[in-house]
């Protein structure tokens, strides 16, 4: 049987993490994700025991048996309720766009309903556009917060060296029903971003667009004083305008101008719910 046969979403297991060999598994696979040297890898022995204690992991697998991606994170307290930290989600490259990370997240969801657990909370860099698309349209997460360097400068990951740990941290709603699309474009926000790195004005406007690049990686690859360009870019405008009382309304690729864009709208300002 081919690896492309084999790579068929129709083809992949989406099940529960319960073995030795799935927790190494996983450990293998974060190495090949970040890097042999990333400093942050979660070894077999947490993995294993965070499932004793209301923790959640999941795990795509191929008709051999190979895992293709997985999901882990932690169960505790946020905001004084029952919640649930999705900590790492990674998929082999060669797997990746069959829409495994969007099943791995329907499991977790599922297995963390049964749990009682009601919210899931994760981070992403919000330079990243398949994430943000995944995130904001696909799973209908809310941003709660922007911080700088949430997993220090570096972590001797390839994935993040050069551009710092900006994240967003976003909250999921599991009782919610996953959103099927984005949001409406927001045509009359204005850019506030300026890749080339210099100051840019940030309007009290009822709503602004903040672009990012289509691939970060490749803008990093080509240059990586452009790179830092967008990461400072768009860390000011967020600090700004989430500081405000703004909120991240939606996300949008536009392939012709090789752009995407987030919508960011004051909160008084926001749509009622279709």
């Amino acid at each position: 049987m081919s690896s492309a046969e084999r790579l068929e979403p129709d083809r992949v297991t989406v099940r529960p993490l319960g073995s030795w060999a799935d927790f190494d598994a996983c450990v293998e696979l974060q190495k090949l994700t970040w890097g042999p040297q990333f400093t942050e890898c979660v070894p077999a022995s947490i993995l294993m025991i965070s499932l004793k204690v209301g923790g959640v992991g999941a795990g795509a697998f191929d008709l051999a048996g190979a895992m293709l991606g997985f999901v882990w994170g932690l169960t505790g307290l946020r905001h004084g309720q029952l919640a649930h930290w999705s900590h790492m989600l990674a998929v082999r490259e060669e797997a990746q766009n069959l829409g495994l990370g969007q099943r791995l997240k329907a499991l977790q969801r599922t297995l963390l309903l049964e749990l009682g657990v009601e919210r899931m909370y994760w981070t992403y860099d919000p330079l990243v556009a398949k994430n943000a698309h995944l995130n904001l349209n696909r799973l209908g997460v809310e941003v709660e917060e922007y911080v700088p360097d949430l997993y220090r400068s570096d972590t001797a990951s390839d994935l993040h060296s050069g551009l710092g740990t900006d994240r967003f941290i976003v909250r999921w709603d599991l009782r919610r029903t996953p959103a099927a699309g984005a949001a409406p474009i927001g045509s009359e926000a204005l850019p506030v971003t300026n890749p080339d790195g210099n100051p840019t004005d940030l309007p009290d406007l009822p709503a602004v667009r903040v672009a990012i690049p289509t691939d970060i990686m490749a803008v990093k690859a080509a240059s990586h004083a452009v790179g830092m360009a967008w990461r400072r870019s768009t860390r000011q405008a967020f600090l700004h305008y989430l500081g405000r009382g703004y909120r991240v309304e939606a996300f949008h690729r536009d392939p012709t101008a090789n752009r995407c864009y987030y919508v960011v709208r004051r909160a008084s300002e926001e749509r009622p719910a279709a």
